[in-house]
């Protein structure tokens, strides 16, 4: 049997325990439902956008807030964290009246403190002027200046948090999906994201994975604050993981695939999409360059082999490292197409995952290469090796 062949039987071996052992997160399932909370009175609410350099969208972003049909109070601060545009500018026109004027609160943030990251420096800044307006607030939504909510989002994600007893709700939005690179890469994204944080264990209370997505999150104030606050993750890159982990141990959470919120923030070209994921791969991997190494040899063996197995076995008469390599890219397709179906892709699309694959693996390389630069961790003109 061919060292090809062999590789592609482990694919197709581990392509089946994904199927059954992993939590079901293919079957990208994890919906956040409507409201069928009828409280006599709704919980008070205050809305957190971290903004740099966000004067293209922010404007849509703050007006869905503000648009939110929810029958409890609810106000939106907006820092601006030194933005070169005119983002405050943008987030002020989106108010209409007095009563948007009141409900809508914009500060200047202060000069980025040492040790923290700029977007959780802003966000600490948010908490404590929403602290100042609401400090009955009974949760915070952190949102980010891209991310356009349905007119119901607020409620769904408050019902969720009341019903079940949720500390944090989030739902990772809806990405931009029309470009060329973005239907290749966005729904990839997410299935990999899935497969990573299987959803199904984040949101079982007695599982200790905790993940959750940072342009959507519903935290409960009294609990992020017995947590240590934001502070206690203050330096942390993938700030949505480190907020799940955080909260966790003190309460339930709940991650979900979002269909009606979505982000504005488009990825037209390779290399858009190649720095959004190398700026934090490889602190996800923990700066570890075995651990990069582990992934690399995962990622070949998982979406490499089965189609190069498939065809050269095809093409050489090498007939079982065809029939392992098909079988392999058969159920990785399977597994990938709930997800392309979401992002609305055809079913063929599904056997692309391969070319997503490499490419991620590639910026996951580059990731690494980048910190021993001292350039990674870049974004908004700041860096963070």
């Amino acid at each position: 049997m061919s060292v090809l062949a062999l590789c592609a039987v482990l694919s197709l071996v581990v392509w089946a325990g994904i199927f059954l052992f992993r939590g079901g997160f293919w079957r990208a399932d994890q919906r956040l439902s409507d409201a069928s909370f009828h409280p006599s009175a709704w919980p008070e609410v205050v809305a957190v956008i971290p903004a740099r350099n966000e004067a293209d969208g922010i404007g849509l972003a703050v007006a869905s807030l503000l648009a939110q049909d929810y029958a409890g109070r609810f106000s939106v601060v907006v820092v601006d964290d030194n933005s070169a545009d005119d983002t405050a500018a943008a987030a002020r026109r989106a108010a209409h009246g007095a009563k948007d004027a009141d409900r809508l609160r914009i500060i200047s943030g202060a000069p980025l403190a040492e040790g923290w990251t700029g977007k959780l420096w802003a966000v600490n800044q948010g908490l404590a002027e929403a602290e100042r307006i609401a400090p009955a607030a009974r949760y915070v939504l952190l949102t980010d200046a891209d991310i356009v909510h349905a007119r119901d989002t607020l409620g769904r994600l408050v019902a969720k948090a009341e019903t079940e007893g949720r500390h944090l709700v989030s739902l990772m939005v809806k990405l931009r999906c029309v470009a060329f690179w973005e239907t290749v890469l966005i729904p990839a994204f997410v299935f990999f994201f899935q497969k990573l944080y299987p959803f199904p264990w984040v949101n079982h209370p007695d599982c200790p994975v905790a993940d959750a997505a940072g342009g959507c999150m519903l935290v409960r104030r009294d609990t992020l604050a017995a947590a240590g606050g934001i502070g206690a993750i203050r330096n942390r890159l993938i700030d949505d993981c480190a907020l799940a982990a955080l909260i966790k141990p003190s309460g339930s959470i709940w991650l979900g695939l979002a269909e009606k919120e979505i982000s504005l923030r488009p990825y037209d070209r390779l290399d858009e999409v190649w720095n959004m994921v190398a700026r934090t791969a490889f602190e996800q991997l923990h700066r570890s360059w075995a651990a990069v190494t582990g992934t690399v040899f995962g990622m070949v063996v998982l979406y490499i082999v089965p189609p190069l197995a498939a065809l050269y076995g095809g093409a050489t008469g090498d007939g079982f490292a065809a029939l392992a390599g098909a079988g392999a890219w058969v159920l990785m397709a399977a597994a990938y197409r709930p997800t392309a179906r979401l992002y609305g892709r055809p079913a063929w699309q599904a056997l692309t995952l391969p070319l997503a694959g490499l490419l991620y693996t590639a910026m996951t390389v580059d990731s690494g290469l980048r910190h021993r630069r001292g350039v990674g961790g870049g974004w908004k003109g700041r860096s963070y090796s």
